[in-house]
Order: C-alpha cells, then structure tokens, then sequence
C-alpha cells in the first residue's frame, strides 16, 4: 500500500484540538504592540535610570525629540506626560523652561504606590485581606532583620515610637502606632522593605474606622509594640519575628469587625 503523502512542512495539526476538516477556533493570545508613547517614554526612562541622562539635564525640545524618535508630537507630549506623573521630569516655564530630568524621590514614589493601592482595594481585583495577607509575610521578616541589625541610636527611635505620646484628637494612637510599624521597616536599612510597607499603611490609616474598636484594644496594642522594641533591643531575632507575627494575627480581631473598613 502506497502511503499518502503528507503535506509540505509535516501533518497539519488543528491548534486547537479540533478534528481535521472542522473549522479552526482560534485559542491563542496575541499580545498587542505598546503604544508609541510607551515606547518613546520606556526609552528615556532607561536612558534617566542609567544615569545616561543626568539629574537636571534640559531634555531636547519636542521638536528634536520627534525626529529623534520618528513619531509625531502629541505621541512625545504624551510620553513626557507619563514621565512627569513618574516624577521623573519635571517642567519649567519661561524663556529658559523646558523639561528637566529629575532625581527620583523614593517619599514622592512611595505616596503614588499607597494611592494606587488606595484606589485597588476599592475594587474587585484587590481586597483588604491580600493586603493584610501580604503585612503578614513582611513584617515578621522585617523585625528579624531589625533585631539583627538595628544600631544603637534606631533602637531609641524605635522606643521612643513605641511610647510616643497618643494625639488628643485621635484617642486610638493610630498614627503613631502606624509610625511604630514604618520605624520597624527602617530599622532593617532595607531601603525597599521600607517603600513595600508604608503604601499598605497608607490604605489602613484612610480606610479603618477606628471608631468601632475600644480603649481597650488600643492598649493592647501599646502594650506588643513595646515588646516587640524591646526584643529587637536586644538582638532577640526570633522573639522579635514572632511577638510581630502574634501582634499582626491578633489585630485581625479589629480588621473583621462588621464596620472596620470604610467604603471609600
């Protein structure tokens, strides 16, 4: 018996499992190209991160850029927007205005990612219990690095954090046990374990109602952080990771109180 040849390139094989001669549907991802003017600012971004571009450098006006890159202006406007909402330029008016590089500000970065995050947990995307699932994992870490590395004149600060006087205005101490947890962050000299924990902050301080919760709870909550200070004080890393993660668990007792979370 004569074997049929097969066509040229191999068996055609249906991509999406379908039986040959039945029509083809189509399964596959097709990743759509980046707009121009993500190209156009990716390519500056890099060019600033590297150091390509120094600090204060005056960018080349938008005419120049448009034939550098061979797009129109409105796709470079739009491009130096994106980086201007990246605080990465900034732009100066008058006869010596223009766009001017600027050096990354990591409190400004920071701000940005706890607003972004502000607005993602009000959506279905993001809840307040991956954030708190998320704290969970850091901080514990975090006060075992602190307790392994902290200088002398840190763990001051962070006892001074732990008994910082509470605002009149605010009976539950929330923003200075908030500033007990980012001073913890900072105890570690990691400058990224830092930006990770202060956005999650941000949400916690504009969206708990501290209302609902008593005296009683802040008190408690007194009463882990000097604890925790004093084990990173004295260099006891595992104490110290586990009094934070007993602490964090023992807060979720507020966070799932019916009334905890503001809406918006």
């Amino acid at each position: 018996m004569t074997a049929t040849p097969e066509p040229p390139g191999g068996p055609s094989v249906p991509v999406d499992g379908t039986a040959p001669g039945a029509p083809p549907t189509a399964r596959l991802r097709v990743q759509r190209v980046r707009p121009a003017y993500r190209q156009v600012a990716d390519e500056l971004r890099s060019q600033i991160m590297r150091g390509s571009i120094p600090s204060g450098t005056r960018l080349p006006a938008e005419s120049e850029l448009t034939g550098m890159f061979g797009v129109s202006r409105s796709t470079v406007r739009e491009a130096l927007r994106v980086l201007a909402s990246q605080h990465l330029i900034e732009t100066r008016r008058g006869v010596r205005g223009g766009s001017f590089v600027a050096a990354p500000d990591p409190a400004r970065l920071v701000e940005d990612v706890g607003g972004a995050l502000g607005v993602l947990v009000a959506t279905p995307r993001l809840g307040m219990a991956d954030l708190l699932e998320a704290r969970l994992l850091l901080e514990p870490a975090a006060a075992r690095l602190a307790a392994q590395r902290a200088a002398p004149e840190t763990v001051e600060a962070l006892r001074a954090a732990a008994c910082a006087p509470r605002d009149p205005r605010d009976p539950s101490g929330f923003v200075e046990h908030m500033d007990f947890h980012t001073t913890v962050l900072m105890a570690t000299g990691n400058l990224m374990l830092t930006m990770m924990g202060q956005p999650v902050g941000d949400v916690l301080r504009t969206r708990l109602n501290r209302d609902v919760v008593g005296p009683e709870h802040w008190a408690r909550v007194d009463a882990c952080h000097e604890s925790i200070a004093e084990h990173i004080a004295r260099g006891e890393a595992a104490e110290a990771e586990d009094a934070m993660r007993g602490h964090l668990l023992d807060l979720r007792e507020i966070y799932d109180r019916p009334g905890a979370w503001r809406a918006d």
